[in-house]
Formats: structure tokens, C-alpha cells, sequence
């Protein structure tokens, strides 16, 4: 189970693109502004969808959260274009079914039209999917859904799904060995195991016989713990689809290796997953762990013809064979620099 390909016209960033992806490891890099986190939002959309009670168009403006909750204003700001449209490709036991969604500047609220909605909740209702924010969120956990239900804050839907997912154990039984072995490599980032507690609504790293509230403990850890939590929840087994926007945030580079290997791990179970990622280091992790079995696409987004074609892209298997590499680019102006230093 497995999305395919996406084709997006006249939305946000993108003027017109088709992207295939493999079933394995999809891995976005691009500057800030190129539609790197756009584009999975729109992914972990048509996941939701698969849901009876989740429409497409509704779930769409509950991530990107425009203004007064209009699609329309999702729609590409240039002369003559007024119409988004987008379809989706997913696969599940050989069978292909697409979901498809078409909005104008002229939409009403979350009201576009929606194409293929029963076929994608029949053949594809196996097809989870889990978007990890930038930002650690568990540490505000406490009351946030009611919080966001009374407007009194605002956070979009990824914030809010990730949240319900940690909370809910959907696994049975007890740990098989593999869900074991990841459970401890990020126990050795860690070095204790998240616990949620529902009368206080609180999430917690418990080390030994001690517990600390996860707002002490530090960014990284909480995302790697966030990590601890969905695995041992039963959120990431096979047909899951993870999306993690910017894994590298806020960890110490020594633990970008493991999360690589866990993300690897994950691959080969049937998890399909999509990184975007600004790091030089875990890019190339992924070369350097892979094996020959592994399924990994780099994907560079190119805005230099932003205003006249909206934002190109290319792929290759090989992170050193893009021929637009913003994160390359970057790393190789800095040896410069310091080679200059030395002269």
C-alpha cells in the first residue's frame, strides 16, 4: 500500500507537476519557500481521506489553515490562472485507484469537488498515514484539541493528529522482536520510554523508576521519544505512510546515523516514508546505510524559475547526482570558505 504519484496544477508554489515516487524512501530537499512541506501536506491529506467520515477538500484546509478556512486562497496567484487542480495515485494489492480535487479563486470555504472518493475508501482504507511537524508538540498536549475546538489558539491538523495518534495504542499483543529492536534504538537516543497519562492528559519520559515532564526535557529528545511512542503505539507497521517534516531539527547531529537506520528499518517493513530535510548529513546517511534492497528517491526543488514556471523539480536514486543540490551547494560554498581561510 503505497501513494504513487501526485499531479498538482496552479497550487501554491506549483504551476504545473508530476511527481512519481517510489514505495520506499522519498527524500525532498529544496530552499525554504519551494513547496517541500506543501506537498506532503496534500499526501497526508488523501491518507486521511481514506476515511469515510474525512473529506478531502475539508482536511486539505484543516493542514494548510488559509485564512477564514478558503481553499481558494491555496490557488496560484498569477494572471490567468484560477483553478487548482489535483490527483493523487495510491496502490494497494496491485490495484490502482486515484482521488482526484478541483477548487477555483472562486470556491466557497473547503467546498471543492472531489472525484474517486468511494473507489480510494474502498481499496485503499488499509492506507494510514502520520505527519511529524517540524515542531515537537507533545510537550503542549494538554487540552490542545479543546483549546483549538474554543479558537483559542490555532494549530493545523498535523499538530492535532499527531497528538490523538500517540495517545491511541492501536497494537495487539505483546512486542514482536523487530518492534523491539526499534524501540531500543531510540531508547539509545533517549535513554528512557514515553508514557502518557490520560487523567492528566501529560506526556512523560520515565528513566528508570523516575519520570520527567516532557517540557523539561529537550526538544530532540522529545521528537525522537514522539518516534518511541508511535512504534510501540502500533501507528508505523506496514501500509503506514510517514511523512517527517525536518527530522534533523533541533537533534544532535550524532543521532541523525540512528534515526537513518530506524527510517531504513521502517522501508523494508512496508512503511512508505517522505523526509524533507535541509541536512547535508542525513542526506547522505541514507547513501552511506542504504542496501542494495532499499527503495530511496531524492527529489531537489528548484525555484529558480519560480515566477515564470512556478517551482521545477528533479530525482535521482543517487543524492550526488542531482544536478540542483541546495543542500550540496551549501556545504560545498562553506569548504570553500574555509579553504580560503587557510590560504
Amino acid at each position: 500500500m503505497a501513494i504513487e504519484k501526485i499531479s498538482i496544477e496552479n497550487f501554491t508554489v506549483f504551476e504545473k507537476t508530476e511527481l512519481e515516487f517510489t514505495q520506499g524512501i522519498n527524500i525532498l530537499i529544496g530552499e525554504n519557500g519551494t513547496g517541500k512541506t506543501h506537498l506532503m501536506k496534500v499526501l497526508y491529506s488523501a491518507c486521511q481521506a481514506t476515511k469515510q467520515n474525512v473529506d478531502f477538500g475539508q482536511k486539505l484546509v484543516r493542514v494548510m489553515l488559509p485564512d477564514d478556512y478558503k481553499i481558494a486562497r491555496l490557488v496560484r496567484r498569477k494572471p490567468g490562472n484560477n483553478t487548482a487542480k489535483i490527483k493523487i495515485v495510491g496502490v494497494s494489492n496491485q490495484k490502482r485507484k486515484s482521488l482526484e480535487t478541483q477548487f477555483s479563486i472562486k470556491t466557497k470555504k473547503w467546498d471543492a469537488e472531489i472525484h474517486g472518493k468511494d473507489g480510494w475508501e474502498s481499496e485503499l482504507s488499509d492506507l494510514s498515514g502520520i505527519f511529524i511537524p517540524a515542531k515537537e508538540i507533545l510537550s503542549n498536549s494538554y487540552n490542545l484539541n479543546a483549546a483549538v475546538q474554543m479558537n483559542n489558539v490555532k494549530f493545523d491538523d498535523t499538530y492535532l493528529d499527531i497528538i490523538n495518534s500517540s495517545k491511541i495504542d492501536i497494537s495487539a499483543g505483546r512486542n514482536t522482536f523487530d518492534k523491539e529492536n526499534k524501540l531500543k534504538m531510540m531508547e539509545c537516543i533517549t535513554e528512557g520510554k514515553t508514557v502518557y497519562e490520560a487523567k492528566a492528559d501529560e506526556f512523560y519520559l520515565k528513566v528508570g523508576n523516575s519520570k520527567q515532564e516532557f517540557n523539561l526535557v529537550a526538544e530532540g529528545i522529545r521528537k525522537v521519544a514522539l518516534i518511541w511512542q508511535l512504534i510501540k503505539n502500533g501507528a508505523l507497521e506496514k501500509g503506514a505512510v510517514l511523512f517527517w517534516d525536518e527530522p534533523e531539527a533541533n537533534l544532535n547531529p550524532v543521532h541523525i546515523p540512528i534515526i537513518v537506520e530506524l527510517l531504513l528499518m521502517l522501508q523494508r517493513n512496508g512503511v512508505q516514508v517522505f523526509v524533507a530535510t535541509h541536512d547535508y548529513i542525513m542526506a547522505k546517511y541514507f547513501e552511506v546505510k542504504r542496501e542494495k534492497e532499499d527503495k530511496i528517491m531524492f527529489f531537489s526543488f528548484d525555484p529558480r524559475e519560480k515566477e515564470k514556471k512556478g517551482i521545477c523539480y528533479e530525482k535521482k536514486e543517487i543524492f550526488g547526482d542531482l544536478k540542483y543540490n541546495a543542500i550540496a551547494s551549501s556545504f560545498n560554498t562553506l569548504l570553500d570558505e574555509i579553504y580560503d581561510m587557510g590560504d
